[in-house]
């Protein structure tokens, strides 16, 4: 009897077994990445960067070539590597921690430069490699180690929405939001990460896709409260949709 595969692993990624936490979705957005360029036949032809904190993990997964960039720097090696090398898929991996923290600067200046790069920002609102330390994206009235029982706006500032930041920036192409609660969600998100690959194939230029995922580990919830948890509280704060998409897509 034969059988038809239905579904299998990306070839773009290795058969190592993943240590993210239970019911993290740092490995479905290393997956829909997979996916996405096993779909555009770029698997041998991507160069990834990776930072400090969760996302570093990702290192063990993809079987692109990569390098691993300082803490919040991985933006800047990234267009650095774009401009030495135009012919390869450049893309940057980061958390929030890493991202909208220590790496706000290069952050902030890659994207209003318009660098021809792809950034896929996971945002779960807390640091979450490093024990659970309040982030520039923990909610108000969000527990976290550092901010103690609740954030307090009046102490340490209201959550930065990072899309809502670059979309004041010329330069960016295509900037967009979307969640990993649930299959639909995960399937639009699929969706943008290719958008923003194509888009620097074509020449387009700096790309933004931000993930809105989940930390039960350090939210002190189980996987499925931490699902809720973005539904009920981040969705809300962290609007999903497109913010900016160019014309010709």
């Amino acid at each position: 009897m034969e059988f038809e595969y239905i579904y299998k692993k990306p070839s773009a990624l290795t058969s190592k077994a993943n240590s993210y936490c239970p019911g993290c979705m740092h490995s479905t957005a290393n997956k829909l990445i997979a996916e996405v360029l096993e779909e555009l036949d770029m698997v041998g032809k991507t160069i990834a960067v990776f930072p400090v904190g969760c996302a570093v993990l990702s290192a063990d997964y993809f079987l692109t070539d990569m390098t691993i960039a300082a803490h919040g720097r991985a933006p800047s090696v990234a267009c650095d590597i774009k401009r030495c090398r135009p012919d390869k898929l450049v893309f940057a991996y980061q958390g929030d921690g890493d991202l909208s923290s220590i790496g706000m600067c290069e952050t902030i200046h890659t994207a209003n430069r318009g660098e021809n790069i792809a950034v896929i920002f996971i945002n779960n609102a807390i640091f979450g490699m490093t024990g659970g330390q309040m982030a520039p994206t923990t909610l108000v009235g969000q527990a976290s180690t550092t901010g103690g029982k609740s954030r307090n706006p009046d102490d340490v500032g209201y959550p930065v929405k990072m899309c809502e930041l670059i979309n004041q920036f010329k330069a960016p192409k295509y900037i967009a939001r979307f969640a990993m609660d649930s299959v639909p969600h995960i399937r639009d998100a699929k969706k943008g990460i290719r958008k923003a690959f194509e888009l620097q194939l074509n020449g387009g230029g700096y790309s933004f896709v931000e993930l809105i995922s989940n930390c039960s580990t350090n939210w002190k919830t189980t996987p499925l409260q931490s699902l809720e948890f973005i539904r009920e509280k981040m969705i809300p704060y962290y609007p999903l949709g497109e913010f900016r998409v160019p014309e010709e897509m």
